[in-house]
């Protein structure tokens, strides 16, 4: 197995502006409070007002000070007081987007067997690639039968990223093959190649339960939010919305099976197994979307 991963070229049109977004994400939820100017965040970051607001709007569909709204706590937590919704209901009732533009991405899905899962990816012919995404460097995993697997990684760090992923199915074969996951990133990451007609393929390892809780996260849309205890009444298990949750963590294909869209009871966003920032500019960037 190849262990050093070669970052590809950028293949989205606008290219590589995750970095300077997560920098825009993380000061504005350290500084909220504030409500920071446009001109503000930019000095912060030591950008052009002119141009941090182009690239930001680029990538995300709506201005940092709109995307200051649907991310700052105080600002969540007063709507949730008064209206008792979800973190993201709340920024749809905002206007930040509205089921008359609702986009999705499209998938069918099937599980592995429970055989097949035992044996830990034995068998299996496992092909990888690193890909720029909206959201960083994007790990995509595919099978001759789907996509299998899909993570994150930010900086110098895609060893780990690759690491954590063939960890969980460590009998499997992986091969390094950029060209052949290159059309998976593309159609993912690229709202304009989301199709009912032509779904994405995925496929899905993991036990009995984890495979239910994953098939329950691909039903939520784009743009809403659901909690733990939601999914867990919806698999027939009310009072498992702490297995749900593991299980939630433990989502190998990211984004796609949208575990970003799973929060907390009182509408925190709790943790992100690639991280808290990311799972911010998820929702954020799909607010811009729908």
């Amino acid at each position: 197995m190849n262990m050093v991963p070669q970052l590809q070229a950028d293949i989205t049109p606008e290219g590589p502006d995750y970095d300077i977004v997560r920098n825009v994400i993380e000061y504005l939820t350290l500084e909220y409070r504030e409500q920071p100017s446009l001109e503000a965040i930019a000095a912060h970051l030591h950008q052009s007002p002119t141009q941090l607001q182009k690239t930001f709007t680029r990538w995300a569909g709506l201005s940092p000070k709109a995307f200051l709204q649907a991310v700052t706590l105080d600002h969540a937590k007063r709507l949730l007081r008064q209206e008792n919704m979800p973190l993201l209901e709340t920024s749809i009732e905002v206007g930040l987007s509205g089921p008359s533009r609702l986009h999705d991405l499209f998938v069918t899905h099937e599980a592995m067997s429970p055989g097949e899962w035992k044996a830990k990816g034995g068998g299996l012919v496992i092909r990888y690639g690193f890909h720029q995404s909206p959201f960083g460097t994007a790990l995509v995993m595919t099978t001759d039968r789907g996509l299998a697997g899909l993570a994150f990684g930010d900086g110098g760090d895609n060893g780990a990223c690759l690491a954590d992923m063939t960890s969980r199915w460590p009998n499997a074969k992986f091969v390094e093959d950029t060209e052949a996951t290159k059309s998976y990133a593309r159609r993912i990451f690229e709202p304009g190649n989301w199709s009912s007609d032509q779904p994405l393929r995925i496929v899905l390892l993991g036990t009995d339960f984890q495979v239910r809780v994953w098939q329950c996260l691909l039903k939520i849309p784009m743009g809403r939010a659901v909690t733990y205890s939601d999914i867990a009444r919806d698999i027939g298990q009310p009072t498992a919305s702490r297995a749900v949750g593991a299980a939630v963590g433990s989502n190998p294909i990211s984004f796609v099976v949208p575990c970003h869209r799973a929060i907390g009871k009182n509408g925190a966003l709790t943790g992100y197994h690639w991280g808290l920032t990311r799972k911010r500019a998820m929702l954020g960037w799909e607010a811009g979307k729908a």
